[in-house]
């Protein structure tokens, strides 16, 4: 079995806070597609250099698992690819690992 965290962005690239409609949208379609979420609502916030510049991102975190890993991951690189475009994002994180349920 496969975990997934999205790290999800607060703002666009510009500044511009997320549309809180989007939020609840990825929320309902990774349910759908996953059968369920972990929501980690605090907000949290990563860093990142480039050359010379620090950059500050504000996100959230939800977390899926699936046993169909292939599949599970066909599935985030392309909400990873549509976040990146409606979302005004350069890069969107999505970290998975292996776990075994209890």
């Amino acid at each position: 079995m496969k975990e997934y965290d999205l790290f999800v962005p607060l703002t666009e690239n510009s500044g511009k806070p997320i549309d809180s409609g989007k939020l609840a949208r990825l929320k309902r379609r990774l349910v759908d597609i996953f059968g369920g979420l972990t929501n980690f609502p605090q907000e949290n916030e990563g860093f990142w250099k480039v050359g010379p510049v620090l950059f500050r991102d504000k996100i959230i975190i939800y977390r899926v698992l699936a046993d169909d890993d292939s599949r599970a991951s066909q599935t985030l690189h392309q909400i990873k690819n549509e976040m990146k475009m409606d979302w005004g994002q350069s890069e969107v994180l999505i970290i998975a690992r292996d776990v075994e349920t209890v």
